[in-house]
């Protein structure tokens, strides 16, 4: 089994390889995201039930999922936040498994597909600002969604840009092009991963050891 793996990992094609590593990034942190979606959903019910209800990842004042989960920001929908999850992940990790499979899908829906995950991105970031500096707490299950979704863009991005997906001018896309070539894209994702952990040890770092 390892030895076909490794087979299929490793293809002669750079472009067929890249895309294999690419869709099975994608496919590890959609299931995390939605893993942590599922566990983040239960939680929300429980305190609709009971308020005062202790959490699992409720460990002290700062790692407490139960003060962020009470915050407004954690339904601004008029629903839980993480029912988005519920919705969105299952789309990814099917993309991701006929991905792997050698699917390869419309233009236009792998486009849509490349602004909803941005969207999805760009409101982890917030809900990681409003968590960190405002509500002044952090949740396990949170972080785990916000770093999931971030591999998950960079993947799909990555993707995409080689596919000539995006409508990018002809100028625009020869420079990304560029860009992942030189793999970039990776050290930009190493980059903001490391910034989001240094951030957090800052911030919270001798709380957290407290």
């Amino acid at each position: 089994m390892f030895s076909k793996l490794k087979v299929y990992f490793t293809h002669e094609d750079k472009a067929v390889r890249d895309n294999r590593w690419i869709f099975a990034s994608m496919l590890v942190g959609a299931v995390l995201s939605l893993i942590a979606s599922f566990v983040l959903s239960v939680e929300a019910v429980e305190l609709a039930r009971n308020p005062n209800a202790v959490l699992t990842c409720s460990v002290n004042a700062i790692i407490n999922c139960a003060t962020v989960a009470s915050h407004p920001s954690a339904a601004l929908f008029g629903f839980p936040n993480s029912f988005l999850g519920l919705l969105a992940e299952p789309v990814v990790i099917t993309v991701a498994i006929a991905g792997l499979s050698g699917v390869k899908f419309p233009r236009k829906f792998m486009f849509v597909a490349q602004i909803c995950y941005a969207l999805g991105f760009v409101f982890a970031y917030y809900l990681l600002y409003m968590s960190m500096f405002v509500i002044q707490a952090l949740c396990p299950w949170c972080l785990l969604v916000t770093l999931s979704t971030t591999f998950v863009f960079f993947s799909m991005t990555r993707y995409n840009i080689r596919e000539n997906n995006l409508y990018l001018s002809a100028r625009l896309a020869k420079r990304a092009k560029e860009f992942i070539k030189k793999d970039y894209d990776k050290f930009s994702l190493a980059i903001l991963v490391v910034a989001v952990v240094a951030g957090i040890v800052i911030k919270y770092g001798s709380e957290l050891l407290a």
